[in-house]
């Protein structure tokens, strides 16, 4: 299986590795079928993320999504997050093997798990964004 040099890169010296111990909220998926488990957790202020951590168990491509993903949402606003996806993520590491696909969906659904976490905790999701959070009912991925 070929993976790109940013795939490569990602895995082999992850960003954001770990958790926030003042979290402002945390979101955890994982994927029966293959195993793999992703945590992120996030620090938000005035609306923005300040800070995001992750933890992985599972393959390479895994580990390599969960690093962008935190890349990709730090310093971004919570609506700006939101519209993450698994093709952003893919995109950003220059593909995914088809059957990994499954590890970039993963990512976008720990960063909307967490983002999920943080409405509840603070108000409960506003109306216009509930759908913004079907990704996490798709293959029973929530754990």
């Amino acid at each position: 299986m070929l993976y790109s040099d940013k795939v490569m890169d990602h895995f082999m010296n992850p960003r954001n590795v770990g958790e926030i111990d003042d979290a402002s909220a945390s979101g955890t998926v994982g994927n029966a079928k293959c195993g793999d488990i992703m945590k992120v957790d996030l620090k938000i202020e005035n609306n923005i993320i300040v800070d995001a951590k992750f933890k992985t168990f599972g393959c390479g491509s895994a580990i390599a999504t969960s690093s962008m993903a935190t890349e990709m949402i730090i310093g971004k606003s919570l609506d700006e997050a939101l519209g993450l996806t698994n093709k952003a993520v893919a995109e950003a590491l220059d593909g995914l093997p088809p059957i990994k696909m499954h590890c970039s969906l993963l990512a976008e659904q720990s960063v909307k798990a967490a983002i999920k976490s943080y409405y509840e905790q603070n108000g409960g999701i506003p109306e216009d964004k509930k759908n913004l959070f079907d990704v996490l009912q798709e293959d029973e991925h929530s754990v």
